[in-house]
This record gives structure tokens, sequence and C-alpha cells, in this order.
């Protein structure tokens, strides 16, 4: 998926956790399927009730930290399970990284393509509202580039690839893009106060149980800024009427609701890119993502 990939093996998670935690030593370590990885880590299941977590690029491997210092703080704020680090590993056995023990929230993902259940909508629009009502005071600041940073700090990445984009048929008009990008560039920044967002809430990273939301995971883009990437899963994770129910149940105004379209926009057209031969099934979402606010901007 990467070129920098640095993979760790069932063997070295046998070895760290028998070294660093030896209450789970006698586990089994079972990897994930290929089909369920996301983009920034190889998950292992520890028994039933675990899950070992190990960034596998460089540019993930601040989560861990990340998650052992905030999310204790924000579980109980929250409405839903997340999964907050038991146990924060060194690096170790050849495997250059700090890393982490999780729970293992049980459960389906919704739909990777996207899903009309409105249901789910308002409970994920109450986890988000939830999250953004946290107290923001000592949060990480989101650096520019990063969602929940200004839109215009990914202005260049975004016209970069779109010559590239023009030399494929991906299923929608570049120059449509462009133009949709243009109109979400010029939406006012954000000068609320910051607040507390995940930042990735797309299907891979919700936990479902009977069509309900139990558990949200996956912090890699927590922090403190524009909450406008946690109303892009209106369109990252719903279609049809849960797309419309998400955007009303999350309460934002229409200047928030085009950065979102930014944010839907922005790593659709570079992933489209990026994994057009490494991970075909986040290009295929960047290409659905991409004609989806073409439309909600014409």
């Amino acid at each position: 998926m990467h070129d920098d990939e640095i993979r760790a093996s069932v063997g070295q998670v046998r070895r760290l956790v028998a070294d660093q935690c030896p209450q789970w030593a006698g586990l089994p370590v079972v990897p994930l399927p290929d089909e369920v990885e996301g983009t920034d880590h190889v998950l292992f299941r520890l028994g039933d009730e675990l899950a070992a977590r190990m960034p596998k690029i460089a540019g993930a491997v601040d989560q861990a930290d990340s998650d052992a210092r905030w999310l204790p703080l924000l579980a109980s704020r929250l409405p839903h399970r997340i999964p907050v680090p038991l146990h924060l590993g060194e690096p170790g056995s050849g495997y250059p990284w700090r890393w982490t023990v999780v729970p293992w929230i049980a459960g389906s993902t919704p739909p990777r393509l996207g899903c009309d259940d409105v249901r789910l909508a308002r409970d994920l629009a109450a986890f988000a509202r939830a999250l953004h009502r946290v107290d923001p005071g000592g949060g990480p600041a989101k650096p520019p580039g990063s969602r929940g940073s200004a839109l215009r700090h990914v202005d260049d990445a975004v016209r970069r690839v779109l010559p590239r984009l023009a030399e494929h048929d991906d299923g929608f008009d570049v120059t449509a893009a462009k133009a949709a990008w243009d109109a979400c560039l010029a939406a006012p920044e954000w000068h609320g106060n910051p607040v507390w967002i995940h930042g990735d809430l797309q299907p891979g990273n919700l936990i479902t149980d009977s069509g309900r939301l139990v558990g949200v995971i996956d912090f890699g883009a927590l922090g403190v800024g524009d909450p406008a990437p946690d109303v892009a899963p209106a369109l990252w994770t719903f279609t049809g009427a849960a797309r419309e129910t998400y955007r009303e149940a999350i309460g934002y105004d229409d200047a928030t609701w085009r950065r979102a379209c930014g944010w839907a926009l922005a790593p659709s057209l570079t992933g489209i890119d990026y994994y057009r031969h490494t991970f075909p099934r986040m290009a295929e979402h960047g290409r659905r993502m991409v004609r989806a606010v073409i439309a909600e901007l014409a």
C-alpha cells in the first residue's frame, strides 16, 4: 500500500507482548484479514477481547502516544465506546515504533461505499456533537495541512494532482472537480472556537451492532480545530436520506458545510492518484466522493 511500510509480524507481536505485558503472553495472536486493513496500521487480535495496533508507516507513529494521552480523557464524555489503550508498548524485537494494546470492540462496519441508514446517521451525529462539546483546552491544535486546519493549506496538493487525474477516466469531469474545489476554497474560514474533532469518521472506523453505532475507532486525526471534517461524513459515510439526516443533525452552518465538502474532496482527489494501483478500494471510494461533491455543489 505504501513504499515505506514496516509491517510487524505475528512473531514480533507475540514477543513484544510476552516481554512487555506478560499477563497476555498466552493469548493467540492473529492478524486481521487484508480486506479490513486500514492505511496506517497493521492490527492483530490478541485472544477474543484485545487487539494490538502496530503503525506501519512513519506518518502514523505519533498515534500511540496521542491515543494514550487523550482517549482516556474523552471516553467518559462520549456516548459510544472508543478504544482507550490498555498498554502503550515500546519498540523491540526488531520493530521500531511505539504501539498499543486496545480493547476489541465487537461488531461490524457499515458498507464501505456508503449507506442510507437514518438511525446510524443520527447516532454518528450525536457522537460528533458530544465530541465537539468537550472542553478543547490543552488539546493538540491541528497543524496546517491536516484535517481541521484551513483548506487553503492543501490547495497546492489538490492543484498538483488535477493534471495527473486528467490523464485517466475516473468517471468524473476533472474540470468540474476543479470548479467544486474552488467553491469549497471560497467558503469563509472557521472563526469560532476550535473543537475536538475525530477527523476520519468514515465507514471503516465505525462499529455497529444491529445497525446501531456501538463504537468509534482510529483516532489518528484527533485534534482541536475546525469542525468541518466531522461534518464531511455526510458525504463519506452516508447516501440518500441518511446524508441529509446527518447534515441536519450535526447542525453547522452553510459555510461549514462547504468546507466539509472540501474535506471530502481534497483527500479523495489526492487519494485516487496515490492509491490507484496499490489500494483500489480506497481509490474507488475517492471517485464516489468526487462525484458526490460535484453533484452537491453543482
